[in-house]
């Protein structure tokens, strides 16, 4: 029985991406180099940022911090499935899975509004460029990304105790490469209905609420852009904005198809 909890089960069994025996080298290779980039894209850029003093800005405060975010989050559980690759059965602790759970949420939430300062931060730079350095000042800065770890620090813990307090009977075999939240409710033997609730609730407000903030925000910077004369003037402006907004669309597009709908049992699938 797990510590703490009235549960039966010790560990879970992470099904994967994919049993096919064919498939494993390659996804293996496929993913291994992609998180290589990523850490080495993230570190650089982290280093890059912290060492140069003139980078030591707004924009790049916020970048430095969303990398050492994205950094962290695909640490949580990509080694994990790497290891699922080259071994036959891929096996969690109870207490590892709550953990990364924990840790999973908390980094994607954090994300969520590290993207919705770098979205006020454009915001200030093209609406209110005469007050920027006085509407981002350092204070500022520092308490837009200590809201948005606090947030998603408290997030985080709602979910993971919720997931706590469930009991698990039988059933161990993961739908999932990692301990995310509806595939774990799938195995549970008592009622999920409160756990349904706090991610209906909880993933509805980190949702809506950044996406409202960055649309509101971007709405006055194209009403601002469309007000620049210069033909040169609006693609700088532009392309001040378009990674931001390629970033944000990939990431709450995904984060709103997984968790905002009804839970199904075929849904992992």
């Amino acid at each position: 029985m797990a510590p703490g909890n009235a549960s039966f089960v010790t560990e879970f069994i992470l099904m994967g991406l994919t049993d096919l025996p064919y498939l494993q080298l390659p996804l293996f290779c496929l993913f291994l180099v992609t998180y290589v980039v990523t850490v080495l894209g993230n570190l650089g850029l982290i280093t890059l940022i912290g060492l140069n003093s003139h980078l030591h800005t707004p924009m790049y405060f916020f970048l430095f911090n969303l990398s050492f975010i994205d950094l962290c989050y695909s640490s949580v559980f990509t080694p994990k499935m790497l290891t699922h690759f080259t071994s036959k059965k891929n096996i969690i602790p109870y207490g590892g899975c709550m953990t990364q759970l924990y840790f999973f949420c908390c980094f994607g939430i954090s994300e969520a509004y590290v993207l919705t300062s770098m979205a006020y931060d454009r915001y200030v730079a093209i609406c209110n460029p005469l007050l920027y350095h006085v509407a981002m000042s350092p204070k500022v800065c520092s308490s837009l990304m200590l809201g948005s770890y606090l947030v998603s620090f408290l997030d985080a813990v709602a979910h993971t105790g919720c997931m706590l307090r469930l009991t698990f009977c039988d059933a161990n075999t993961i739908n999932h490469y990692l301990c995310d939240i509806l595939p774990l409710l799938q195995l549970s033997c008592t009622s999920t209905y409160v756990n349904e609730l706090v991610v209906f609730s909880v993933m509805g407000i980190n949702v809506i609420v950044p996406t409202v903030t960055i649309f509101v925000s971007y709405g006055f910077i194209l009403s601002s852009i469309l007000h620049i004369s210069s033909t040169e003037g609006r693609s700088k402006a532009f392309s001040t904005c378009s990674s931001h907004i390629v970033a944000v669309s990939l990431f709450f597009g995904s984060v709103a198809f997984m968790y905002l709908k009804p839970s199904s049992a075929g849904s992992m699938d």
